[in-house]
């Protein structure tokens, strides 16, 4: 692929305003599929087109397997943010990183709290030819600046709501067919 950059250094400096600055915003819809489920036969698509995967209980839960789910691509999300920002931020430090891998493991577990189900995060980083204590350094910044450990340390502002309804489909006339008139 031609064209692929990494944002600049600078894209870590603070922003100093009042309310949360949007640089980005990423919608997905799912849609039910053949079971009518969005966990179970759902197929994820991203309004730009970019994202088209097919949704699949995993085996572990009673399912078939054969497709991603919502934590794999939630891991999936993490692992890569959180990979971007520890490269940045060692730019920033001066410091070139050569092979660095970022490991989320996601898990989908019983909440004893309220009898339903929460979320876990593990964040695994190796980095080759570092010093440790630095790559700890670095490990820690990286978990101050990634939206997606900050997420898992403080929650997230979200709202839910249910969609407006669409527009009514205008009637047509009975005997007339739209198609074939013009």
């Amino acid at each position: 692929m031609s064209g692929l950059q990494r944002p600049p250094s600078d894209f870590l400096d603070k922003y100093h305003g009042e309310e949360a600055q949007p640089l980005y915003t990423a919608r997905v819809g799912v849609s039910g599929g053949t079971t009518g489920h969005g966990r179970a036969s759902g197929i994820a698509r991203s309004d730009d087109g970019a994202l088209v995967t097919h949704l699949r209980l995993p085996a572990a839960l009673g399912g078939p397997g054969g497709g991603t789910n919502p934590e794999q691509l939630f891991a999936a999300s993490c692992a890569a943010c959180f990979h971007g920002a520890l490269v940045l931020l060692a730019e920033r430090r001066g410091l070139v990183l050569a092979d660095v891998g970022v490991e989320a493991a996601v898990t989908f577990a019983r909440d004893p709290v309220d009898g339903q189900f929460l979320l876990s995060a593990e964040v695994r980083v190796s980095m080759s030819g570092i010093d440790r204590r630095c790559a700890a350094e670095l490990v820690r910044g990286t978990e101050r600046i990634c939206p997606y450990t900050k997420l898992f340390r403080g929650g997230i502002e979200h709202v839910v709501s249910l969609a407006p309804e669409p527009e009514p489909e205008p009637a047509i006339p009975s005997g007339r067919n739209p198609s074939i008139e013009s």
